[in-house]
Formats: C-alpha cells, structure tokens, sequence
C-alpha cells in the first residue's frame, strides 16, 4: 500500500497552523496557510502523494482546537516519526513524553533522551522538530529563562504556549 499525505489548516490565537497526516500519524505540522505558501515545505519534506482526505486529519485538527481552548492536556494523536532518525528522535520522543504545564531545559531533556547530544545540539534539534506543540519543544527552557523559539513568531510564542499551559505566570500584557 502506498503512504499518503492528507493536510488540513488549523486557526489558533498563534497563528495558523498546518498539519501534514499520513496514514501512521502525523507527520509534520508548522505555523503558515495554505494561502501563504506553507504546505509546500511539507510537501517537498514528506515526498508523499496528497490525498484529500477530511477524516484522516479530522481527530489532529480536534485535539489542536482542544487544546487552545483549554481542554485538552494530552494529546492522543498518533505520531509518524518518519522525519526523525538516531539522536534526533530519541531526543524527540522523550520530549514528547514532557508533560503539559511543564516544562525541562535543554540539559535535562539531554539526560532524559539517554542519548550524549549536548544542550547546544538539544536547541538545534528543538529549532528544526517537524511536529512542535504535538511535540512540544516549547517546553524546552534554557536554565537561565525561556531560550529561543522558531516558531509563530518566535519567543512570543513560546511565552504564550507556556502561560497557556500554566507554566508562566500571565503578565500584564497577557491580561
């Protein structure tokens, strides 16, 4: 049988966010539109034929609004790790593993992982996940604040998912 790839779009108070879901699981997903041009990284990073299909990706874009509703903590959407290999996606899987409203530092999810990548490596393999928020590498912290993000636009971003997720504090701003 041949993999496939069906995409879907989801709004969230952070941006769009794309979604790239085989047969396994999700595969892929990142902030942008269709409009914009985003599922064409997907595309050419999965490899895969599209298929149109709404029910495949119906349960990942529920668990997403969920999610930023405040209603959902665990995510059980399947993962297609396919994009992942070695160090990276040990580091990946124990990431995903992380618990929502926590979150680890780019050291101690290096232990976590049981694999030798070094914190500086742990940061560039958070900088290129294919899945974030599913696998939530915004609950990756430097020990002396948040570290960097690359995703929506940036550490805003992350500051927004973590205070969504309890782990900040709202500031006025949030208010």
């Amino acid at each position: 049988m041949m993999t496939t790839v069906a995409f879907a779009e989801v709004p969230t108070p952070v941006g769009a966010f794309v979604l790239a879901v085989t047969e396994t699981g999700l595969a892929a997903c990142g902030w942008g539109s269709r409009e914009r041009g985003s599922l064409e990284w997907l595309r050419e990073r999965l490899g895969l034929p599209e298929v149109h299909d709404s029910d495949r990706t119906a349960s990942v874009v529920a668990e997403l609004n969920a999610y930023f509703a405040g209603e959902l903590r665990v995510f059980e959407t399947p993962v297609d790790w396919r994009l992942m290999s070695g160090s990276r996606l040990r580091v990946l899987q124990a990431l995903h593993r992380v618990p929502y409203g926590r979150a680890v530092t780019y050291g101690e999810l290096a232990r976590l992982s049981g694999s030798s990548v070094p914190a500086r490596g742990i940061g560039s393999i958070m900088g290129s996940n294919p899945i974030p928020i599913v696998v939530p590498c915004h609950r990756v912290v430097a020990g002396n604040g948040l570290g960097g993000f690359s995703g929506g636009v940036g550490v805003e971003t992350k500051r927004w998912l973590l205070t969504h997720e309890g782990y900040l504090q709202p500031t006025l701003l949030d208010l």
